[in-house]
This record gives structure tokens, sequence and C-alpha cells, in this order.
């Protein structure tokens, strides 16, 4: 709505846990640029406790990199006077830990479900799913409540004009638990109902007096349909009033924004939905953080976030081996390595979570390590992004008794159109082709899948910018946030031996025919610039197919990058050899024909 009216510079931070990013926006000619980023660390404890103290130095590091005033003393200047000041000031923030929220449903695997989808949507960490079904007597739950002391709860149950026993039977035990809020203590705990219409009267009445109850619509009002906005907005708006401003400093930068703070999770995922929306595509995105993993993505124009709490590179970084297993680590290392020696490796970093490696073999042995976390989240995000359950999509005698199977992942690798990886491990790899490498590892592409980093992390600043002034965030977003690594083109099959014949990739680029044949097992990289676009006919093997049927040909249209493009005909499902000689063997020659690492002595 406000692309309509003309700005002229934003000046937009985003408030992590321990770093403050600023970045400052300019229009220059019909588009809107990057022109400089700064950071500082963030000022939300003891000793400045005040927020706005890290920002302030986010910003001067931008007016200092950038020659011009922003500042007038603590006061941004707004609008922009000539070259001084800015036109739009925004924020997002996960200070503080982020938003924190339990969910409660009648039926875990239905409204419970739909119920942490709205949570995680709206950009909240879910640190319990409550159901009616859960297998936990009432003063379990209760205890449960006292004990995580959420921001905020989400109670949902019951399709509109269902029984209400199950849902008054919710509310007794949170109403039992007189849950305090984690920050503050002098205001009432925002509670959320988005349940049967039927049962408001009975939620108002056991948790009216004793929370700051909100009421919405329902997020499930017929079995067939999840109505999640309306909760995701509640969310929001709550996380505004009663979180953020409990802490400190955070009433002073409200005040100076001018859009609402956005959770930096939900920036992120609505940066990724506009882009889909805007260009009719499907995504993946994912952040691998210290601590977390964020996986978010649209299919079926239907948006998806996942986060997993104890995925990540450093504070978590110990609980990705413990999930994955010590083999599933050691399938990406490219030498043999004793065990003792990774787990102390693995001990260290989660204890120097700062540090970065020092040699080259640390380096293969984190980024092996960062193939897992991302593989494991992007399983649990495939769980959770489900067609509706209790639904029978299709109905037969054998599943007429069964709902447990209805609910399908709506993830389909076939139809992605581009794969976005941020964070770290990704963003700051040495070489851009060892972030393509581990996306393409993790995530396992079919038929054909662009390639994209985020350069500097400023999705959180460009998502909360894309709620208002759209085109200006998809600008900066495609040329200066997104470095465009390439296409990865990975046949779908598998055949008996390596060597076998798997796929062939032709196309003419600059007055030059290219022809590219690639054998079962192999990987290859042919070059192609960022600018360089072709229409290539890929042909796969007899036993392999790239969406048309085994054996037969396709066409597609190709983009370059810094990378090029990546051919993988490792086959799909893709099968690792257990034969440890034959592991490394094959590690290096991919290592080779990638060029990931320096070519060592």
């Amino acid at each position: 709505m406000a692309d309509g009216k003309e700005i002229r510079s934003v000046l937009a931070t985003d408030c992590g846990s321990t770093t403050t990013k600023a970045i400052l926006i300019e229009k220059q000619g019909d588009e809107y640029r990057l022109v400089v980023r700064g950071e500082a660390p963030t000022t939300v404890e003891a000793p400045f406790e005040d927020v706005t103290r890290g920002a302030l130095n986010a910003i001067m590091e931008v007016e200092e990199l950038a020659g011009r005033k922003i500042l007038d003393g603590e006061q941004i200047i707004m609008p922009q006077a000539g070259d001084e000041g800015v036109d739009v000031y925004l924020s997002t923030s996960s200070a503080g830990g982020g938003l924190q929220m339990m969910v409660s449903g009648v039926v875990k695997q239905m409204t419970g479900e739909s119920a942490e989808r709205a949570a995680l949507g709206a950009g909240a960490i879910v640190m319990d799913v409550i159901a009616s079904n859960d297998g936990r007597a009432a003063h379990e739950k209760i205890r449960r409540i006292r004990e995580l002391r959420p921001d905020m709860i989400l109670l949902s149950g019951g399709i509109d004009g269902g029984a209400l026993s199950h849902v008054a039977e919710l509310a007794e035990v949170i109403a039992a638990a007189e849950p305090k809020p984690r920050l503050g203590s002098d205001y009432n705990l925002p509670i959320i109902y988005a349940g049967n219409v039927d049962a408001r009267d009975v939620v108002e009445e056991r948790l009216g007096k004793k929370s700051s109850l909100v009421i919405t619509e329902n997020i499930r009002p017929v079995l067939e349909r999840e109505n999640l906005m309306p909760a995701r907005h509640k969310i929001h708006d709550l996380f505004m009033e009663h979180v953020m401003a409990q802490a400190p400093g955070y009433k002073k930068l409200m005040s100076w924004t001018s859009l609402p703070i956005m959770p930096t999770p939900a920036a992120v995922g609505y940066i990724i939905e506009t882009i889909a929306k805007q260009q009719g595509i499907e995504v993946i995105g994912v952040d691998i953080g210290g601590a977390t993993t964020d996986v978010f993505s649209v299919f079926q124009e239907v948006f998806n976030r996942t986060v997993s709490a104890n995925l990540g590179m450093s504070y978590s970084i110990s609980n990705v081996l413990a999930e994955s297993g010590l083999n599933n680590v050691m399938r990406w290392v490219p030498f043999d390595m004793d065990e003792i020696d990774l787990r102390d490796r693995i001990k260290n970093k989660m204890i120097r979570p700062t540090t970065i490696p020092h040699s080259l073999a640390e380096l293969k042995v984190e980024q092996a390590i960062a193939r897992e976390a991302l593989r494991l989240a992007f399983e649990q995000h495939k769980s959770l992004a489900v067609g509706l359950k209790g639904v029978q999509q299709e109905r037969t005698i054998s599943d007429a008794f069964d709902q447990s199977s209805s609910g399908q992942t709506i993830i389909n690798l076939k139809t992605l159109d581009l794969l976005v990886g941020s964070g770290g491990v990704l963003s700051h790899a040495p070489r851009r082709v060892q972030a393509a490498a581990m996306l393409v590892d993790a995530f396992l592409p079919e038929y054909v899948t662009k390639l994209a980093v985020d350069s500097i992390f400023m999705m959180p600043q460009l998502g909360v910018l894309a709620s208002e002034y759209p085109k200006a965030a998809t600008d900066v977003f495609e040329k200066d946030c997104l470095i465009h690594l390439g296409c990865c083109v990975a046949p779908v099959g598998n055949a008996k031996q390596a060597g076998q014949p798997c796929v062939t990739v032709e196309y003419n680029l600059k007055g030059e025919h290219v022809k590219k044949e690639v054998s079962y097992g192999d990987i290859a990289l042919i070059p192609m610039e960022r600018t360089d676009e072709v229409e290539a006919t890929i042909t796969p093997a007899r036993h392999f197919d790239m969406g048309q049927g085994n054996g037969k040909a396709v066409t597609a249209k190709l983009t370059g990058g810094v990378v090029g493009l990546i051919v993988d005909a490792r086959g799909r499902p893709y099968k690792m050899t257990t034969d440890s000689t034959e592991r490394v063997q094959r590690l290096k020659t991919w290592e080779k024909e990638l060029k990931l690492y320096p070519e060592q002595e």
C-alpha cells in the first residue's frame, strides 16, 4: 500500500541476541540499493540494560561509513532533509531469547499441530505442546507450564460447533497453573484463544481474570481448513505490547520506529513469503545459527516455518552429533578420523562458540557437521509441513479407520525452484562453492533448483520492510542480499553401480555448443556466469528421470552464478557407501571436481 508513497532512504536494525545489525538503503534512480552496513554488541543485559544503546552504536557506524548525518544526539532525524536523516526507521528483534511460547490443542496431531504452525509462523520458539490426549496427567501439565514460564500461551481446540468439554478442561489446567511471565512480573501473561467459538464464554470465565486474554478466530474452524493468519497477527501484537515492552529499553526503541517491531524469525519468513508470492515460485530458506536452525518454506502457496531449537553450530553442536550419530557425520569427512578426536573438536566448539576453524581439517569437520544439522532440521520441517491431519484426502476401505496416514508433507523437492541458505557457516564459508555443496548434500534437491546464500544476513530487516514497502525490500533482496550460486541439476533414480551413464546436459552459450555427460556416482561443475541464462536439453539415462519419465529428455532454463552449474549424478534417493576407503576416495574426487578446498601438497 505504501509503495505509492515515495521514500528516499530507509534505516533498519536487527537486535539479535548477541549483535545488533544496522543497514542503510537508499533509492538510486528507479531502484533501491544497500549503501552500508554497521554492527555493534546488543546491550539488553547488564551493565547497560537498554537495547537502544546497541542500536545507536550500530547506527553511528553506519553514519561513519556512509559519511552522512543520521542522528541528532540520540534522536534519528526523520524524515530526510537534504542529505541528513532518513525517511523511515524499522527494527526487528530476537534479543532476550526471542519469543517463547507454549501452545495447546484438544488433539495433539490436529489442533495441537495447527496451533504449533501458527506460533512458528509468527516467529516463536514453541517450548511445548499441551493436548488433552498427550498422555500427561493434569498435575504434570500444570507443573510443566509453571516450569517453562513462556512469554505467551496460544490456546486452541475444537472445530466451530464441536464439543466444549476438552477446551474447558485445557482452560482449567492453564488457570490452575497461574503462569508467570518470563520478563517482568507486574503484568498478566498474554493468552490467545483461537478455538471453538462456542467455548469462548467458558474460556473467558476460566482465564479472563487471571491473564490478558485475547480472543480471535478459530485456527481450525472446520476439519478441512486451517485459518492461521488471525492468530499470527495477534501473536505479533501481543509480542510488542507485552513481551517487548518488558525488555530493557524497548519502549524507547518502539517510539522511534515507523512500523511495529517484528520478531526476527517472523521477518525472515515474511521476506521469503513475499518473494515466493511475487515471483510465483516454491522456496525453501534455511538459517543455521549457533543454537538453532530455522527452516522456512512456501509450497502450494502455503508458508511453513520450523525451529530446530537443539540443532546449531556452537551451543548445540554436541546435540547434532548425538542426534545424527557418528557414522552420519563421518560420511562427509574426507579422511579417516579417530572418534575421540572428533568428539573433542565438537566439545571445544561448544565451550568456545566464537572460535573459527584454524586448519583445513577442522573446516572440513565443521562443514560435515553443518550438513547433518541442516539435514536433521529439514527432516523436522518436513514432518510439520503437512497436509491437514484428521482430513481424509482419499478414503479407501483400508484407511477408513486409520486417520494417522492422512497428514502428508507438502514439501516437494521436484517442484522446488529456489533454495536459500543463511547463517555463519553458509554465508561466511571461505569459498562460495562450499556453501553450495553443503546445501546440495543436506537438502538433496531434485531435477533443476536454483541455489543462493544471504550475503550478510539482512533478511530480517528486509522482511519488516516488505510488510509496508515491498518494492524496496525485493530490490535490495535481489540485488544486494542474495548471492546467486547457480543451479543444481539432479536426476531422480539409481543405477546398479558407479560409472554407468546417468545424465547429459546440452546447451549453446556465447556461440559455443556445450555438451557434458556425467556418469552415475559423479558430480560435475560447469562454469556459468551470473548473467548467463540458457535453454538446456537435459537427457537422463534409462534408469533416471528429470520430470518427464525415465530416459525422457526435458528442456529447462538454467541460470549461472558465482559457483556455476552443478550436475549431481549421485542418484536420488542418495545412498553413501558404507565402505570407509571407498567413501574417502569418492569425497576426494567430488572435492577436486568442485574445487571445494585449496589443493594440498
